[in-house]
């Protein structure tokens, strides 16, 4: 299986949480788009920061790959108007997908409608200006219920107030990466998470993001139903090998 139209390349380490400085995280950024343009991978997923930058280098190289930053990263919490105004800047820098964190914490606490409300205004910005909209829901930080609920919400929301015209639009996402599990559960797709978001996002699609790292469970996952993969190491996994760690 060619998997390489499947993977979103991603970087979203800031200089310190990777213990570098801002001029080596940037070349770091350059070179993960530069792979995603020499393997024809369907994106870079990048920083809101570096999205003009990235723009600039698919232009000259004549590149389809798209370019795709991360809103409300990575905690979620961020108000909705701040989510807009975030998303709105990257849209200004000409971005093509827009990964939310949705509020998770406070579906758990049990706001359903702020969380509505929510994903209704950011899916709408991104829809409006012909944009994807993801919605991350951290499945770690969730329980098997909570993954079927808050799957359901997303795409109750999406195909009530957009139709399912617009469905191919909006991807319900597993995980940020970034998430502090206890005992050193999986913070990333899971094979049986997936299976939970994928049966319940449909006609949504769904992105497994993290803790793919290599070919053969790349494959599994698109089997599953799986239409895009986030990972830190799209080059090993494209090249058949398997990364030894990262997102």
């Amino acid at each position: 299986m060619e998997v390489n139209q499947y993977l979103d390349s991603t970087y979203l380490k800031t200089a310190t949480q990777a213990g570098i400085s801002e001029e080596e995280t940037e070349i770091n950024v350059r070179n993960l788009v530069s792979e995603a343009i020499d393997n024809n991978f369907i994106l870079a997923m990048i920083r809101p920061k570096f999205v003009a930058m990235a723009r600039k280098m698919v232009k000259e190289a004549n590149s389809k790959t798209l370019i795709g930053t991360v809103i409300g990263f990575h905690e979620g919490t961020y108000s909705t108007s701040e989510k807009l105004k975030e998303a709105q800047q990257a849209i200004d820098n000409d971005v093509d997908e827009l990964d939310y964190v949705i509020n998770y914490k406070a579906f758990k606490e049990g706001k359903i409608n702020l969380v509505k409300a929510e994903v209704f205004k950011c899916t709408k910005l991104a829809l409006d200006t012909t944009k994807v909209a993801k919605w991350i829901i951290e499945i770690a930080a969730l329980t098997t219920n909570e993954i079927i609920s808050i799957t359901q919400l997303i795409r109750d929301v999406v195909i009530d107030n957009f139709g399912e015209e617009n469905a191919a639009k909006v991807f319900v996402k597993s995980s940020t990466g970034f998430f502090k599990t206890e005992e050193g559960k999986p913070n990333g797709a899971t094979f049986e998470a997936m299976k939970l978001i994928v049966e319940n996002a449909k006609p949504l699609p769904a992105k497994a993001a993290g803790g793919v790292r290599n070919y053969e469970d790349a494959v599994r996952m698109v089997k599953l139903g799986v239409t895009r993969i986030g990972t830190s190491s799209a080059k090993v996994i494209a090249d058949g090998g398997t990364s030894k760690g990262g997102y």
